[in-house]
């Protein structure tokens, strides 16, 4: 079977196990935006009883993606009622969940009839553990003073995160700019926006930082974190349980709250042993 973006190949081998063989398309740090089928893409596809996708438009190259078995949106599936524009859901921890339903339930109808007990018990504590991030998170969040509950970014890729945890997004680049050219009007207008807003960092979406966000600080005097958020997937090197709660501690840390990391180190640790 095939995972092709966002989260889905750590939650698709996480709920799969040894059972099944998961071809991930696009790596940790990959850009599902961006992501054009390669040679390598088409013959996993081709071969693949089960190709999961986000939806919500995350991939494009998704829409011409055909399977020799059954293609499903996971996201859009998880989440019928949803008409927003940011396809970046899985930074809700509740949205994952959904997600994770959606997953096993595919997951059932290919893989053998002996593998479905344990599939159905690995869903049950995936979703347990996403619960606890949901748990955890608004506990973290509740240490950063109410004015700093503000979260900067480049792009709009963090609405979820932003909604589920009560936070005021800015997105720079996305609200500001005009053709993706930072105007000096532009600045004038940011400088307005973040005056009084709270911010205390703003957040890169990768390193190094972009010449913008380094323009933004420098006429705002408020500092870049130094450690990015992670919007279009995995963190390299962790886990669907980790990146969030990388980004929450990120997002807490720097926002003048304090982040429990020992709980989150045992949220990642059930996720792992999740067999």
């Amino acid at each position: 079977m095939v995972a092709v973006d966002g989260v889905l190949c750590d939650l698709t081998r996480t709920l799969a196990r040894s059972a099944a063989e998961v071809v991930c398309l696009i790596p940790p740090g990959g850009d599902p935006h961006e992501h054009r089928l390669r040679p390598s893409d088409r013959q996993a596809l081709s071969k693949a009883a089960l190709v999961l996708h986000n939806g919500f438009n995350l991939t494009p190259a998704a829409t011409k993606m055909r399977g020799a078995g059954t293609v499903v949106a996971v996201a859009e599936k998880a989440m019928p009622g949803y008409k927003g524009r940011d396809p970046h859901v899985w930074h809700d921890p509740a949205n994952v969940a959904a997600m994770a339903t959606v997953v096993a339930s595919s997951l059932k109808s290919v893989l053998p009839p002996s593998q479905r007990s344990a599939l159905a018990s690995r869903a049950a504590e995936a979703t347990a553990v996403l619960d606890g991030v949901g748990r955890w998170g608004s506990a973290q969040f509740a240490t950063v003073p109410e004015n700093q509950r503000v979260l900067v970014s480049e792009h709009q890729a963090f609405g979820h995160l932003a909604n589920r945890f009560k936070l005021r997004p800015i997105a720079l680049v996305d609200s500001f700019a005009t053709g993706g050219v930072l105007r000096p009007s532009s600045l004038r207008r940011i400088t307005a926006k973040l005056k009084g807003s709270g911010a205390r960092a703003l957040f890169p979406e990768s390193l190094p930082v972009s010449k913008t966000l380094r323009r933004i600080s420098r006429r705002t005097g408020i500092s870049v974190s130094g450690a990015p958020l992670f919007a279009d997937g995995l963190a390299p090197g962790r886990s669907t349980v980790a990146t969030a709660t990388l980004n929450i501690c990120t997002v807490v840390n720097a926002q003048g709250g304090r982040c429990d990391q020992a709980a989150a180190d045992r949220l990642n640790s059930r996720w792992s042993a999740i067999r």
